[in-house]
């Protein structure tokens, strides 16, 4: 039978390798969540979570948690705001209760979505060990 210490090893060495995935993959994915966001404003009006993660694949090992970061500047910016909750339509978020993003500067968006191109993916580069 192991014991917790026995895994302390290989699950620092999952956490480390998880990082190093993070690390080389957040900016582009943070970046990639922005420009989803902002064009599924521009197209449709309103946004949540929910279309980002439909928008921006996630690479194996990087947790959804990534795209916490996606609205807050745009926000800051005057360029989303926000337009209270609605439930999660992804069945794993068990309908818990999402922000609901409306544009709000809708020449400040394509302005953005110009000044920030997609960020080439890092690829195969960064070993999980």
């Amino acid at each position: 039978m192991s014991s917790v210490a026995d895994d302390w090893p290989d699950g620092e060495a999952r956490k480390r390798a998880a990082h190093r995935i993070l690390e080389a993959h957040r900016e582009r994915l943070v970046r990639a969540g922005r420009r989803a966001l902002l064009r599924q404003l521009i197209d449709h009006g309103a946004a949540t979570a929910d279309d980002i993660r439909a928008a921006v694949p996630l690479p194996a090992g990087v947790n959804a948690k990534a795209f916490g970061a996606v609205p807050g500047p745009l926000a800051l910016a005057r360029i989303i705001k926000p337009d209270g909750f609605v439930r999660t339509a992804r069945p794993v978020g068990h309908a818990r209760p999402v922000t609901r993003w409306l544009l709000n500067d809708p020449a400040a968006a394509a302005g953005w979505l110009a000044a920030y191109p997609e960020l080439p993916d890092p690829g195969e580069g960064v070993s999980g060990g």
